[in-house]
């Protein structure tokens, strides 16, 4: 019986180490934890996909457009933010749905944007400002959508067609002009 209670308390010996360890004074590991800018964007972009009546978070016609271009789904765009060591400021631009209440759709960004950043990083969320540069019904945006995707998709079609036309005439005048025989001996 004492051999047992020895295994799982362990030698006096292994005891008064483990006792000492305690006493020693902690060593403090140094070193600073910061977020890029686009971490914290990020976890706002995500956060938002959640608020009900809020269509998109707009960064201009420019990047929606090289958006549709490259194909991507960047939660960032539009997002701008301030990160401090302590602290954040975010600034977005959105188009909300037809038929809600904004200053709701406003307090729900509010509140995602806040428990999400906090949640993650422990910044504290000082500042939310948000323009709203429009509003639709959820059909028109998908319309808006659809059709600046076609409309780029068609000019690089268009593009790539004369592109192509003209490559072949080059192609047919080489072709002629090594066919014919020789002028000069």
């Amino acid at each position: 019986m004492v051999k047992e209670n020895m295994k799982s308390f362990g030698t006096m010996a292994d005891q008064e180490k483990r006792e000492k360890k305690d006493r020693e004074p902690k060593i403090e590991i140094k070193g600073d934890l910061t977020y890029e800018d686009k971490v914290v964007q990020k976890i706002v972009g995500l956060a938002l996909e959640s608020v009900d009546g809020l269509l998109s978070v707009e960064g201009g016609f420019f990047s929606n457009l090289t958006g549709k271009l490259v194909n991507t789904d960047d939660v960032t765009t539009g997002v701008d933010v301030e990160v401090g060591k302590i602290q954040v400021a975010v600034d977005l631009k959105v188009v909300t749905e037809y038929g809600k209440n904004v200053p709701n759709i406003y307090q729900k960004i509010k509140e995602v944007i806040s428990k999400e950043v906090e949640t993650m990083t422990e910044l504290e969320v000082v500042e939310v400002n948000v323009t709203v540069t429009d509003i639709k019904t959820k059909e028109q945006q998908k319309d808006d959508e659809i059709s600046l995707q076609d409309r780029v998709v068609s000019a690089a079609q268009t593009t790539g067609k004369f592109t192509s036309e003209q490559v072949d005439k080059v192609k047919d005048k080489v072709d002629n002009s090594t066919e014919q025989e020789a002028r000069v001996k």
